[in-house]
């Protein structure tokens, strides 16, 4: 609820409604059209408030940081989808390469790996 919210972080209501009107939240609301504050809502209005109150930020700057901020959560993810992606196809590649060779007509085994240091003068 607005007016809880508003007591917890010290702001006025009135600046709860602006955040709203602005985009900068969303919060949920009730079939009674009751403001519904998550603690993910919280957590952005505590970031709105430092940065408009400890580092000078307007709302313009602050709908930038937000935006650029989920741009690189987007960003985040889609790196972390990628990752797993080639993980799985590397896997998938080992597990062909062994079968492979499992079906070959001359067996190869694996010979040891070692480390040659190459010296350019």
């Amino acid at each position: 609820m607005i007016s809880i919210v508003s007591q917890m972080l010290s702001i006025h209501p009135q600046t709860l409604r602006l955040y709203e009107r602005e985009g900068l939240i969303k919060p949920s609301r009730t079939d009674g059209n009751t403001r519904l504050y998550s603690h993910r809502d919280v957590d952005k209005l505590q970031l709105i408030l430092r940065l408009t109150r400890e580092l000078g930020v307007n709302l313009a700057g602050v709908e930038v940081i937000l935006g650029m901020r989920e741009k690189m959560k987007e960003m985040q993810e889609q790196i972390e989808n990628l990752e797993r992606e080639v993980v799985k196809a590397t896997e998938q590649r080992s597990k062909q390469v062994e079968s492979d060779s499992e079906k070959a007509l001359v067996k190869n085994s694996p010979g040891k790996i070692i480390k040659v240091d190459i010296k350019t003068e």
